[in-house]
């Protein structure tokens, strides 16, 4: 079994233990980094025995990538649902991208870094196809609304926000801008809003 899959619950009971597993190897990652990332630990913090772990995951790495994959999925989720309430303009579905992408590094800020770095090839892939799907989402958002606007720009956009709140997620402990998230988020919608209505755009 490679370390993308994993033993999936079949049951609501199995289903339960999942979410807890998951819940504690974010809490180890937030708290102890990726070096003490362990089962034996991930098994503490969830109040369960190592050997529960392992009849799901064969090793760390494959917990690993479901708690990426779980990451990732939220990341999805809360863009689409955000774009969908988004108001109908330009700058509507700009700041809800941005806020939606902000609010989720903010709620995880010390787990992503770790997720998005360091990976096998696999993960690697993962991450970007779920970076992807987010830029896809804002330029079909952004379609009715677009008018003057090169798709080309929508996307640079797109990635720009994601990249600008990677990094800032990576080093926010160290170098800290002295903003929320929230602020964080309102200026750099502001910034992508004044590239996308450029006129040279």
């Amino acid at each position: 079994m490679s370390q993308e899959t994993f033993r999936p619950p079949q049951q609501a009971r199995s289903r339960d233990t999942l979410r807890k597993v998951l819940k504690a190897a974010e809490k180890v990652l937030a708290t102890g980094g990726i070096e003490e990332f362990t089962v034996a630990a991930v098994a503490d913090h969830a109040g369960m025995s190592v050997g529960t772990i392992y009849r799901r995951f064969e090793n760390k790495e494959q917990l690993l990538h479901a708690v990426k994959a779980e990451m990732l999925d939220q990341l999805e989720t809360a863009v689409t649902q955000a774009l969908a309430e988004a108001e109908p303009s330009l700058k509507g579905v700009t700041t809800a991208f941005t806020e939606a992408v902000a609010h989720t590094f903010g709620e995880h800020n010390k787990i992503f870094p770790e997720l998005l770095s360091g990976q096998r090839a696999e993960g690697v892939e993962l991450g970007l196809r779920s970076l992807a799907k987010i830029q896809d989402a804002l330029v079909e958002a952004a379609e009715p609304y677009r008018e003057g606007v090169h798709e080309e720009a929508l996307r640079f956009a797109a990635r720009s926000i994601t990249g600008s709140c990677v990094h800032r997620a990576a080093t926010c402990q160290v170098w800290p801008d002295g903003l929320t998230w929230t602020a964080w988020a309102d200026e750099t919608a502001e910034m992508a809003l004044a590239y996308l209505t450029s006129p040279r755009i």
